[in-house]
């Protein structure tokens, strides 16, 4: 076993053995596998192998398809069979509902390029004769897709690594990692067989790695203590059953191909065949977390006791789909552990506050995923960026403020809203109410309908006492959309109220803070006392990070990002100034997102509203532009409340942010409401806000901008200042402009909106994809945001947009539609 290497992948199930092969593939040709009993000995060897590529996530459709694509190779470069199956996949819907949600992703497919069709009942009936299609409203058939042997594509990979150089090392287990401040020593004892247990032996050894990349699945709990990190990957019990064969299915199989893998969503289950028989796998209710706090030493390539009763409906409704599957016996069963995360997703990327480190954890659908992991991955590490924008599977999504609780709770949840609708206005129940600010209780009593962002609970809208919001979603405009509007209105006729409070803040100051921030972001710095606009960018050019910069003195600054992103920020943050501290002095960065609470008042009716409490001499002016320019910051005081007033509307109009502290938040909130109270003050949430952003073709980070786009390509040149040098501005400048963010007005259906994941089309050739969605009160229409070729991206430029399996009118508009010249937001007295 080698002692130094560059790369040291832990864990040799599918997505181990995938990211060391693509790791050598891209040219590290120093790279160790280490594997703690045999080869997918993990969740891999009990896995069904389905490969399904039906995915909301624009980067997670972009890994499977990559996945079934690589696999499809294997045999070539190996000369070892995967059992790679291209059967397709057959996603059948009982309700219009379920169509919707299929039309909603088949847009999404379509801008990853993945195949599909769309199959009446009578079609599908017609082709499987076996299936009942009475119930049906239709499906959406993907040719492509399929199933595959787990053990044999991992062994594939394996093999493919070796022949590029890996070495994989067997029956070593990871007891230790420490940094040295440049590489990894990695402490590993050899584990041998015992009376049918593997256990540690007397023989120890240390590896130096200048990487490490775990993949340890359903052991991630023990891979998290020992790097002292927090995950909320855990295992949820996931069993499936094999039949006896089918005589009906070995009749039909005499003259007609292998059935497609079956999913009832509307039933919560996949079936496929297997050896004249079928395999039915349930996502049904109350399946258990477990391993909460790490896997047994006795506990190896096991499984858990079936549970029947659990599955009773699910199995009744396969026999109901597929009626000569009633009086077949069952000949196998299998109940074991698959990693979940809070949200389905598995966790890729950088490890917070350590270098060099690299998580590939919490995979659900590990198969399916495997191949694009290892791929996108080694492109984040041999590259420093993936060609698509990895962020949202980036392991700092979850917070220090997550517990093991929480992750059993939301990973229970995932497992079972595997076939729940997937709408995007979802906002799923468990473990909320978890971060909330002060005025939560009094927001509630007003109405305020919760959305979850980064463990937060904030205002999505609000609405009379007793409204359902889980009755109201939908995939077109669901019975919230009207309270919204609304609320959109008030914004731009009176004052509104936004609970803002989930931004991401933090304090950077020292002798060296203004010489990095100058060096960290791509804008010009502002002066003490205001305020800019300004992105971190990655080692490719691409946007890291947006933030609004406060100059608080000459060496201290107040940033401000986005909510969702505040372990994601910060360690960015961190890790940067560290890096350059000895070339530019001390610097000091304190995250204090929880110390500070944010309402934002905007509208032309806000100047009045505050300066009702403004404590100031000359309460008049002191709001004035004069006073009080757009852009700029103050302290002042609001009653006894003080506060740190910016002059800045993310909705557009003339407002503020006041940045308070956060134990004065239900003070200032009562004090707000009363003051608004003549005014018409409407209070205001997150989905009216969005909106409104987009009437003024503001970018928001995770949506318009992220890593796979420069802020050139996202057209805000106004905001890079490139008289200056900065991190990644060389890379940004040879990038070019690929692709370009547009505003576009849309003539689509009567009763919905897009949500940000369609495709634009050009006549019949697909020229971009909308990244935001929703309505303009402005313009009583559609809006969105997104991506198209640089040549279309002209205001006049007439395109279509793909809902709903049909394509509508679009127009590109000019920036910022509502307002171009911000009058309203400069507005004197």
């Amino acid at each position: 076993m080698k002692s130094h290497v560059k790369a040291l992948v832990v864990g040799g199930g599918a997505v181990g053995t995938s990211i060391a092969y693509h790791l050598a593939a891209a040219g590290w040709d120093d790279v160790m596998l280490l594997e703690r009993d045999e080869l997918t000995s993990g969740s891999t060897w009990h896995a069904a192998g389905l490969l399904p590529l039906f995915n909301m996530s624009y980067a997670t459709t972009h890994i499977h398809k990559y996945s079934v694509e690589f696999y499809k190779s294997l045999e070539a470069e190996t000369g070892l069979n995967a059992g790679f199956s291209i059967v397709g996949n057959l996603r059948m819907a009982q309700t219009q509902d379920r169509m919707d949600e299929y039309m909603l992703y088949a847009s999404t497919a379509e801008t990853a390029g993945v195949p599909y069709e769309w199959l009446t009942p009578a079609q599908m009936k017609s082709r499987w004769p076996l299936l009942n299609t009475e119930d049906l409203k239709g499906a959406i058939f993907h040719p492509t897709d399929g199933y595959i042997n787990p053990a044999d594509v991992t062994m594939a990979m394996a093999k493919g690594a070796r022949q590029r150089g890996v070495l994989i090392e067997r029956k070593w287990q990871v007891d230790s990692y420490t940094w040295t401040g440049s590489e990894w020593q990695v402490g590993v004892t050899k584990m041998v067989e015992k009376g049918g247990n593997l256990v540690a032996s007397e023989e120890t050894a240390i590896i130096t790695a200048e990487h490490v990349v775990t993949a340890t699945g359903n052991h991630a709990q023990r891979t998290a203590r020992l790097l002292g990190l927090k995950t909320p990957a855990i295992p949820v019990e996931h069993q499936f059953i094999v039949t006896e064969p089918d005589p009906a299915l070995v009749e039909f199989r005499k003259t007609n191909p292998e059935h497609p893998v079956l999913r009832d969503a509307d039933a919560k289950w996949y079936v496929r065949e297997e050896r004249g028989g079928w395999i039915l796998g349930p996502y049904e209710r109350n399946a258990p977390a477990r391993f909460r706090y790490g896997v047994p030493d006795s506990f190896r390539a096991d499984l858990f006791p079936l549970d029947l009763e659990r599955i009773e409906e699910e199995y009744m409704s396969m026999i109901h789909r597929l009626p000569t599957s009633e009086t077949v016996g069952l000949k196998d069963d299998f109940n074991g552990p698959i990693c979940y995360t809070p949200d389905g997703n598995p966790l890729i990327g950088p490890a917070p506050g350590l270098r060099n480190m690299w998580l590939a954890e919490g995979f659900s659908f590990g198969i399916t995923a495997a191949g694009g992991t290892g791929y996108y991955l080694a492109q984040l590490m041999t590259q420093g960026e993936a060609e698509i924008d990895m962020a949202s599977l980036d392991p700092k999504r979850y917070g220090s403020w997550m517990t093991s609780e929480y992750a059993v709770q939301k990973n229970e949840e995932a497992y079972e809203h595997v076939f729940v609708l997937h709408h995007p206005d979802e906002e799923r129940e468990r473990a909320r109410a978890l971060r909330t600010s002060p005025a939560y209780d009094r927001q509630a009593a007003k109405g305020a309908q919760f959305g979850a962002v980064n463990g937060w609970d904030r205002p999505n809208y609000y609405a009379p006492m007793g409204f359902d919001d889980h009755a109201s979603r939908s995939f077109r405009r669901g019975g919230w959309w009207q309270y919204a509007v609304e609320e959109a209105k008030a914004i731009r006729e009176t004052v509104g109220l936004v609970d803002a409070t989930a931004f991401t803040k933090h304090v950077v100051k020292g002798p060296g803070a203004t010489a990095f921030l100058d060096w960290f972001t791509c804008n010009k710095l502002p002066k003490v006392g205001r305020i800019n606009l300004t992105y971190a960018l990655t080692s490719a050019g691409t946007t890291r990070t947006e933030y609004t910069i406060v100059r608080i003195s000459e060496d201290s600054y107040y940033l401000v990002s986005a909510g969702a992103w505040t372990a994601y920020d910060a360690d960015f943050l961190r890790k940067a100034a560290e890096d350059k501290a000895p070339e530019f002095g001390y610097i000091e960065i304190q995250d204090v997102t929880t110390q500070w609470g944010v309402f934002a008042i905007a509208g032309p009716k806000s100047r009045e509203l505050l300066k009702s409490l403004i404590c100031d001499a000359d309460p008049e002016t002191a709001l004035s532009n004069k006073r009080f320019p757009w852009l700029s910051a103050r302290e002042i005081e609001l009653g006894m409340v003080p506060v740190r007033a910016i002059r800045v509307a993310y909705t557009g109009e003339l407002g503020w942010e006041l940045h308070h502290p956060i134990e004065m938040q239900n003070h200032l909130w009562d004090m707000l409401l009363k003051a608004g109270e003549p005014l018409g003050l409407k209070l205001v949430g997150a989905r009216a806000q969005n909106w409104l952003r987009q009437e003024k073709s503001y970018r928001a980070f995770g949506n318009e901008l992220g890593r796979d786009a420069t802020p050139l390509e996202a057209d805000l040149p106004r905001f890079v200042d490139l008289t200056k040098d900065f991190h990644g501005k060389a890379a940004m400048e040879a990038t070019g402009i690929r692709s370009k963010c547009v505003t576009l007005l849309i003539d689509g259906p009567a009763d919905a909106d897009p949500w940000g994941r369609e495709a634009l089309y050009d006549g019949p050739s697909k020229v971009g994809r909308l990244t935001s969605g929703g309505y303009s009160v402005a313009f009583g229409k559609s809006i969105g945001m997104g991506y198209v070729k640089p040549e279309l991206a002209v205001p006049g430029t007439k395109l279509k947009v793909k809902m709903f399996d049909q394509l509508w009118d679009c127009e590109i508009t000019e920036d910022s539609p509502y307002d171009p010249t911000n009058a309203r937001i400069r507005v004197s007295e």
